[in-house]
């Protein structure tokens, strides 16, 4: 506990009087300290609206991509119904392939 005679005792006031208080010091920033906070309020607008603008360029590359997945699903089943036995591995003897230089 601090005294109240102590060098760093504080005098509570009630928050009905520390607001005009708290006006007061907001009016003292300087022009300076609110331009700074104007730039970076638009640095910040800037930058959201960047990942807006990359959030919705992915959101349609992953829709693109899903449609191509989808196709190629179709394309692989079509593949298996058409090769013998549904798609299963039929074996071969490699002896029997041409090499792939002649």
């Amino acid at each position: 506990r601090h005294s109240a005679a102590g060098a760093g005792a504080r005098r509570h006031r009630p928050v009905a009087r520390q607001i005009p208080a708290i006006r007061a010091g907001a009016k003292l920033m300087s022009n300076r300290g609110m331009e700074q906070q104007d730039t970076r309020l638009t640095n910040l607008e800037i930058k959201l609206s960047f990942t807006e603008d990359m959030v919705e360029e992915l959101n349609t590359t992953v829709f693109r991509q899903q449609q191509q997945i989808d196709w190629l699903i179709g394309e692989v089943d079509k593949l298996r119904q058409q090769s013998p036995e549904g798609g299963a591995a039929v074996p071969r003897n490699p002896g029997d392939e041409t090499p792939p230089h002649y």
